[in-house]
């Protein structure tokens, strides 16, 4: 591992950095998108395989040696979830009907899109140290020196271990009647091997995977922020975006199709003429163009290039370039989130997450207010549809700018609409405890946590509870008249979605929470020791940065993708 993926891959693991993975996901997805899409066949799916893979890796952040070899790690991670994807009985039934086609062509030269189908499966055969030699030479470029170094080997060893392996590589292609030389394969493998990924694939992939390596982690090996207000958060974090959702949809609902699709582009390959070959070609450009938010005006240069094929063609493809127009459009209205579910079982999959987050976060209030299992079920569904209500409201914000007074109305009438349904299902005293309830959950999670770093016997922690929940309250009403803000304004930052929705009202959230600590730290030298409060900076500190985070992270899944 190069000594930049190293650090990158170290900083994730220990701080959940956003941008350390983000940075390492710009790095390489180029060579996982690439080598999925060669195997898949499928640009919907090679984004899939992707996600998946990235996802893996912040799984597995924490567990992978210093001496491996990031670009091979993924590249093999890659061809495993690839293969899952599409079934190995039906991908070899593709790949003898691709090579039929290529015997027919006796001994041609070859060229990429003889290469192409198979180059995974051959780079298969590699053992590991020849397979990475390779990656490293001509799919990231790497000198020599670098890959010697990379290896743990010197300069001369790398070369040899790299013209055994490029020759290997020839004679798996000679063998399926495909005749290449060493340096045709090494140009065409150079040249063609790594695609640029698509427009905003970077953002979706980093953001997810992070997400889905933070619902994975054991409570045990958590971070310092484990201890904090974010972790309490962390059941609430699941609201807005649930990380399960990011990588879990791969193969299943997809595989059929897919494998009916890889049949149907042999078939068609073998009765297209020169025309429609040429046809398929400007609208796969068109697609890119569209993919790379290009002008549309280059879609229309393509458009008048075809029209000397004839006024049938012309008609067909001035209708794909209307339908890529309106996906464009429709594009700058959509935000990762709402490309990952896009699928109603992940839909289905991020509600029922949400609500499991707020049957935690509300089991106290339910107990308390002694909710029937009935009312304590439809409440939680209550408080799920309404998380999900509002994810399409900040994608909204983010896009279309509005002022803060429009903002605000747009999330108080959600509000408003949540009250209302509450008071329809626990009646007007029932309703005013869930106000209380909620108002206050800052206080009460806050003390509850803190909990586990105070000392003495139990007697003595509980009443240290009860007087920082105190504190936390008084504190927060005073916080909020000075800064003339409502009294139920929830100071929980990742449950105001203006906080998502707003950098500027996500600033004064945290600040308004800062300074409540600051003020109950000071009150608290009346009855914590000097450990205590020591350790009570330590909590503030873990938890405000846990907040940002989880609300940049939130924010960057619901922006809309043209911004």
């Amino acid at each position: 591992m190069t000594a930049d993926d190293l650090d990158l891959l170290g900083q994730f693991a220990r701080e959940q950095s956003q941008d350390a993975f983000t940075a390492l996901v710009n790095r390489h997805l180029n060579l996982v998108y690439s080598a999925a899409l060669r195997q898949v066949r499928s640009a919907h799916l090679a984004e899939e395989v992707s996600q998946a893979v990235f996802t893996n890796l912040a799984q597995n952040a924490a567990k992978l040696s210093p001496d491996t070899i990031l670009t091979a790690w993924l590249y093999q991670v890659t061809r495993h979830t690839a293969i899952g994807v599409v079934r190995s009985e039906a991908r070899r039934q593709a790949r003898e009907q691709i090579a039929f086609q290529m015997s027919e062509m006796s001994d041609t030269p070859a060229d990429w899109t003889h290469i192409e189908p198979l180059l995974d499966e051959a780079m298969a055969t590699l053992d590991d140290p020849d397979r990475a030699a390779i990656l490293l030479r001509y799919f990231e470029n790497k000198s020599l020196r670098e890959v010697g170094e990379a290896l743990g080997s010197s300069e001369d060893a790398a070369q040899k271990r790299v013209s055994r392996a490029v020759e290997r590589l020839r004679e798996f292609f000679s063998k399926h009647k495909i005749p290449v030389g060493a340096s045709g394969l090494v140009a065409l493998a150079s040249a063609n091997a790594i695609q640029a990924a698509p427009v905003g694939l970077a953002t979706t992939v980093a953001t997810g995977a992070v997400l889905a390596a933070a619902a994975t982690i054991p409570a045990a090996t958590a971070i310092t922020i484990s201890k904090t207000i974010v972790i309490a958060m962390t059941t609430t974090q699941k609201i807005v975006i649930t990380a399960v959702v990011a990588g879990a949809i791969v193969a299943g609902v997809y595989q059929a199709q897919q494998i009916s699709k890889l049949r149907g582009q042999v078939q068609a390959s073998k009765q297209s003429d020169e025309q429609q070959a040429a046809l398929s070609n400007q609208l796969q450009e068109l697609r890119r163009e569209r993919d790379q938010a290009k002008s549309q005006a280059t879609a229309l240069v393509s458009e008048n290039a075809a029209m000397k094929k004839g006024p049938s063609e012309v008609l067909k493809l001035r209708g794909e370039v209307g339908r890529l127009r309106q996906e464009k459009a429709e594009m700058g209205s959509s935000s990762a989130l709402s490309k990952i579910t896009a699928n109603p079982e992940a839909t289905k999959m991020l509600r029922d997450q949400q609500k499991m987050g707020m049957t935690m976060l509300y089991k106290g209030f339910a107990k308390n207010a002694k909710l029937t299992t009935d009312q304590a079920e439809k409440l939680n569904d209550l408080l799920a549809d309404h998380i999900m209500d509002n994810v399409g409201h900040v994608t909204a914000v983010l896009r279309d700018k509005p002022s803060v007074e429009q903002m605000d109305k747009i999330f108080a009438d959600q509000e408003a609409v949540l009250q209302e349904k509450v008071q329809a299902l626990l009646g007007a005293e029932g309703s005013g405890q869930y106000q209380e309830y909620t108002k206050n959950l800052v206080a009460a999670l806050t003390a509850e946590q803190f909990k586990g770093m105070l000392s003495g016997e139990d007697t003595a922690k509980a009443d240290k509870v009860k007087q920082i929940s105190q504190a936390m309250q008084e504190e927060m009403r005073a916080a909020l008249a000075r800064a003339g803000l409502p009294a139920d304004y929830q100071m929980m930052p990742i449950l105001n979605f203006r906080n998502i929705a707003s950098e500027q009202e996500a600033d004064r959230s945290l600040k308004l929470l800062e300074e409540v600590y600051t003020k109950v730290a000071a009150r608290g030298s009346s009855f914590l020791s000097a450990e205590e409060l020591t350790k009570f900076e330590e909590f503030k500190k873990a938890a405000l940065q846990g907040n940002q985070a989880a609300l940049t992270m939130n924010r960057t899944m619901m922006a809309p993708i043209s911004n």
